[in-house]
């Protein structure tokens, strides 16, 4: 069974940043598109980025240019760094492993996300 571990969340101030980790196991890293997804209270889980295993990313307009996403396929980790956070960025942000071509989709348990002042 793939597992998802996500790290990193917590509570920071407007404009702060935070940078969000998630370890994969038991999965062909390489295989996989991961991506970063976040909800918030009474919201509909959104896709905030994701990598592909060459290294192409995708970013939803709202946190083009603040959110980063990585990844190390050596560690089997992907990482989100986060600059500028805004209150709307406050939600539950989870880790998403895609597989490219098989219909296999996993999800880490979530991590707390608040900005707040």
């Amino acid at each position: 069974q793939v597992q998802l571990v996500e790290s990193g969340g917590g509570l920071v101030q407007p404009g702060g940043s935070l940078r969000l980790s998630c370890a994969a196991s038991r999965v062909a890293f390489t295989l996989y598109t991961m991506g970063w997804y976040r909800q918030a209270p009474g919201k509909q889980r959104e896709m905030v980025a994701r990598i592909f295993s060459y290294g192409t990313t995708n970013y939803a307009a709202s946190v083009k240019g603040r959110f980063t996403i990585s990844r190390d396929n050596a560690k089997n980790t992907v990482a989100l760094q986060m600059n500028g956070l805004k209150p709307e960025d406050t939600a539950v942000y989870y880790c998403n492993a895609q597989h490219q071509v098989m219909d296999y989709n996993y999800w880490g348990q979530g991590t707390q996300v608040t900005v707040s002042s």
